[in-house]
């Protein structure tokens, strides 16, 4: 199933499969797999702990909420394909951030950890039938489809790759003058 495909569009997380490509949920996941093997290393080093505004998350902090946010929309994928009749409950992100320690290991252990999430994820929805696919469940913000999620996983990904550019890079040209 293609991105255009989805209809509606799941309020809040529409934001994130907006930037995915008009391609198949696997053609998504797999791409986004092979943007992490080309982000952009030596600018990340150089940022190190730095963030652009107090209180905003270092680009650790942000390679490991990829990694949360990541591990949860695939349980609740797996709830979902499971027929699973409970409401999936939100997280506290921030809290999360908060708990993780992502200062305290290398990016290298951060990218890697996510890349293999990633590849769990790809196997994972190489798992489900068709059917399972469109299956719905209720999150915190409303109804969305285990297919939506396969958009909204890739999607989440470059937004936050996005905002580490436009807000975290301008630092580095501060930091040379």
């Amino acid at each position: 199933m293609k991105k255009s495909e989805i209809s509606p569009l799941p309020e809040y997380f529409d934001r994130y499969i907006e930037k995915t490509d008009d391609v198949t949920f696997l053609d998504a996941l797999e791409k986004s797999y092979k943007e992490l093997e080309s982000l952009p290393m030596r600018k990340y080093r150089l940022l190190g702990d730095n963030v652009y505004e107090t209180g905003k998350w270092t680009v650790k902090d942000i390679l490991q909420h990829l990694i949360d946010t990541e591990r949860i929309f695939c349980y609740r994928v797996t709830a979902f394909s499971r027929d699973e009749p409970n409401k999936m409950l939100s997280y506290d992100e921030d809290l999360y951030a908060r708990n993780a320690n992502a200062n305290g290991r290398t990016l290298e252990e951060l990218i890697n950890e996510l890349k293999i999430v990633r590849r769990s994820t790809i196997e994972l929805y190489r798992s489900f039938t068709p059917g399972m696919l469109l299956k719905k469940g209720e999150g915190f913000k409303g109804e969305y489809s285990v297919v939506s999620i396969g958009f909204m996983i890739p999607g989440h990904q470059r937004w936050h790759l996005e905002v580490i550019e436009r807000k975290y890079f301008p630092l580095l040209k501060d930091a040379s003058s």
